[in-house]
């Protein structure tokens, strides 16, 4: 097999053309190839400067999850510190993670900070929603968004083998010219439900309207998780962290 690492957007898309295939940190990938073959050329973003980047707004595709830090935040930090053993975060990718994995563990981070999708293409560069790029398997380049107010996100323990772990990830936005919102995503097994809702009354006015909401639809144990996070978040003193 070989292995591409193009330096260019020009370049990647030659070898996308030339029929190589996508890898983040091939941590999902290699026990297939592995089992059913290995293709005759794969390409890694790991060189292409644009997939790299960490910075307020932004977040490349193919930065390892252990890179991630407080450059970005709250919420996508904690859900990448979340991921797997320390050396998985070593080699596994923001896009492998998002468009890779079914778990998708930064995705209710990445979907309460309301962000967007640099999407790299055979042709083109465009930018899009996150459910397109997972319905369609687009390469992904990088991430970007506005920045909230304040995040947080919480995985619950689960026994190894067992069911994939319940996650919530909480952001507050506030618009220009409008009240400050509440956005909530939640992993529930294999599915994802998001919103958000009005919050500058409170979080009691926030949480009955949040319960009215598809998220308010969870069973009553994943519910009572996400009413103590959103309320903890709502609460919290301005710029402080979770603990």
């Amino acid at each position: 097999m070989l292995l591409r690492l193009p330096e260019s957007v020009s370049e990647a898309q030659e070898c996308m053309a030339q029929g190589a295939v996508p890898i983040g940190g091939a941590t999902l990938v290699w026990a297939r190839w592995q089992r059913d073959g290995f293709p005759e050329q794969a390409m890694s973003l790991r060189n292409l400067p644009e997939a790299n980047v960490i910075a307020r707004g932004t977040l490349g595709a193919a930065v390892v999850l252990g890179h991630i830090d407080d450059r970005v935040p709250e919420v996508l930090q904690r859900a990448a510190a979340s991921v797997g053993t320390g050396a998985v975060r070593r080699t596994a990718t923001v896009g492998g993670n998002i468009v890779g994995s079914t778990l998708r563990c930064l995705l209710p981070a990445a979907l309460v900070l309301g962000a967007r999708a640099t999407v790299l293409d055979r042709d083109r560069v465009f930018e899009t929603d996150l459910a397109e790029v997972i319905a369609k398997s687009h390469l992904l380049l990088s991430l970007h968004w506005p920045e909230p107010v304040a995040s947080s996100y919480r995985k619950l323990p689960v026994e190894a083998g067992g069911p994939p772990p319940f996650v919530v990830a909480a952001a507050v936005h506030t618009p220009a010219d409008a009240p400050a919102r509440l956005h909530v995503a939640v992993r529930d097994g294999y599915d994802v439900l998001a919103d958000d809702v009005p919050c500058h009354t409170g979080s009691d006015e926030a949480i009955a309207a949040l319960g009215a909401t598809p998220v308010g639809t969870l069973h009553s144990t994943a519910w009572r998780v996400v009413r103590d996070h959103v309320t903890d978040l709502l609460n919290r003193p301005v710029g402080r962290s979770a603990p």
